[in-house]
């Protein structure tokens, strides 16, 4: 079957040069051949991602081509009120994202639907603003986030101005099914210039996001005279966290320089993910250099955000440090305001502690599934119901959202808060560290083990599949202790995920899940104890037993 396909991608006039001769270097070799075109790209978080390259399983104008004709022939079908509407289309600064933008807008605009198009490179969370801004049908991120290099990403969202969930999800796969690309008249699109319906977005509209994200700042007690080292890892975010950054009087801002420039090959950058300590080589030379007090460094597309604090040794902030850090501080500030119904969202698989933390200020924490799609879809539904009052939103892997201006993780905005929060806590001769020790010792020492295994191509999707069929099996476990309770959120009748939970009682329990982005398992594990040397062993015992049950079941 994938070589039917293979050989009718050689025979199309629709497949360019490029492509074909990608194509015909790889003709001898079956398991790539395979590894191309055993599937298509599939619709995972809110989206398409995938390597650069010629075939139905990677990321092409072809493969993007198709996804843009499925979102067009759905907003057609929603009416001329939809189409007016239009879609926003940003990109980030990997190869063919200009190209695959380009594209996609002209095919909207050749049904008649009207985009919005960003001059130059956008951070996802200012793509995600300018939906609710523009009052338009969709957005469309063109990213990979935090992906290697030879990957890039189609990344859609709807009129909330968060990413799709199932719903619109499984209209566009349904739609895409109908799309016959290979035979789809190319040439028939016009110029970029030559639509009157593709409209180029001003200042305007960023000026309003830099406003809107003041807004949320919590405090002016704090000492603006703190050192940061801040790097956007060659991605989209110098120029927009830095400028929230001097509007909110942080002046002492020094950017790694090799990082500073976008670049795609990610020269000068060991990984692009922050949430990996590799990330931050350049930036911790330099703020040794510098005798600066935080490091910030955000992803490609400046949505997630990880901070490393200087004192004297290097201190690594966590996804999940960073979320209940931010959340207490946030709900310190904010409760003289006595807000109603306050509310925190995080994932099933983010950590407990903001639980407590919550608890304490009267503040409800509520779970959804992974996926920030998911934790915004309720401050929409609270929007319109007005049961809730959302404060702020986050999970484990280093994304944040604070306040109700935006429906997408946003490492600008938080950037911000970091900074305040290191100001404030420097103004009281504290350190993020020394303010993590007065949580742990008000709600418990808390500890985590965070990993990914890595299972490439076909038979990686088969062993991933194998391995959770397995743990769904297990009833007991030796090193960690007795079993309370195993959740299966693939039997969830609503929203079903790939995702088992083991609890051992409510604060220890481990997770797993393939993820919806990458072709890994994630393991999350997770313990809460008054000693801090006793979260350890509970920790070290969890690592041990799981990964040897993982390497029984490969």
């Amino acid at each position: 079957m994938y070589r039917d396909i293979y050989e009718k991608w050689l025979a199309s006039e629709n497949v360019d040069a490029n492509l074909k001769n990608e194509l015909i270097a790889i003709k001898d070799n079956e398991e790539e051949i395979e590894d191309r075109f055993y599937k298509n790209l599939e619709f995972g978080t809110a989206g398409i991602r995938g390597i650069l390259g010629a075939g139905t399983n990677r990321m092409n104008y072809l493969t993007v081509g198709k996804t843009a004709v499925a979102l067009s022939n759905l907003i057609e079908n929603l009416g001329e009120d939809a189409k007016k509407r239009g879609v926003v289309i940003g990109r980030d600064i990997r190869h063919f994202s200009y190209e695959f933008s380009i594209l996609t807008a002209k095919i909207l605009a050749e049904k008649g639907i009207t985009v919005y198009l960003f001059p130059g490179i956008t951070p996802t969370p200012l793509l995600a603003y300018s939906i609710r801004y523009l009052k338009t049908i969709s957005g469309i991120m063109i990213t990979a986030s935090h992906n290697p290099k030879n990957y890039n990403g189609f990344k859609l969202y709807w009129e909330k101005g968060s990413q799709i969930l199932s719903d619109i999800a499984d209209k566009m796969e349904e739609e895409s099914q109908n799309v016959d690309i290979l035979n789809f008249n190319f040439t028939g699109l016009k110029k970029l210039g030559e639509y009157e319906n593709i409209k180029f977005i001003g200042e305007k509209v960023t000026k309003s996001f830099y406003r809107n994200t003041l807004k949320h700042t919590l405090t002016d007690d704090v000492d603006k005279d703190i050192k940061i080292i801040y790097t956007p890892l060659s991605g989209c975010g110098n120029k927009f966290v830095r400028k929230i950054l001097d509007l909110r009087g942080f002046k002492r801002v020094i950017v790694v320089p090799e990082q500073e420039n976008p670049d795609g090959d990610f020269t000068n950058v060991t990984n692009p993910n922050p949430e990996d300590i590799r990330a931050f080589d350049r930036a911790i030379e330099l703020a040794k250099k510098e005798n600066a007090d935080i490091i910030i460094a955000t992803d490609p597309d400046s949505d997630r955000v990880a901070v490393v604090e200087m004192d004297g040794e290097i201190f690594r902030i966590t996804g999940n440090q960073m979320g209940f850090i931010l959340g207490n501080f946030i709900l310190e500030r904010i409760k003289d305001k006595n807000i109603e119904r306050g509310a925190i969202v995080k994932t099933v698989v983010t950590s407990d502690l903001i639980k407590k933390i919550a608890k304490n200020f009267g503040v409800e924490v509520f779970e959804t599934l992974t996926g920030f799609k998911n934790i915004c879809n309720l401050p929409n539904i609270w929007e319109e119901n007005h049961e809730n009052n959302f404060i702020f939103g986050y999970e484990e892997s280093i994304g944040y959202v604070i306040g109700d201006h935006i429906r997408d993780k946003d490492a600008i905005g938080t950037s911000m808060i970091v900074a305040e929060m290191a100001g404030y806590l420097k103004k009281r001769n504290l350190k993020i560290k020394d303010y993590l020790e007065e949580i742990y010792k008000k709600y418990g020492y808390f500890e985590e083990y965070l990993d990914s295994i890595y299972f490439e191509g076909k038979d990686g999707k088969v062993i991933m599949k194998k391995i959770m069929d397995d743990f769904r099996k297990i009833e007991d476990f030796e090193k960690i202790g007795e079993l309370k309770k195993k959740v299966d959120f693939i039997k969830d009748k609503e929203n079903p995920q790939d995702l088992l939970k083991f609890y051992f009682d409510d604060e220890t329990w481990f997770a797993l899940r393939p993820s919806g982005t990458e072709p890994k398992l994630k393991i999350y594990a997770y313990a809460v104890s008054e000693n801090k040397e006793e979260a350890k062993k509970i920790i070290n015992a969890m690592k041990e037993e799981i990964m040897e049950k993982i390497e029984a079941s490969r």
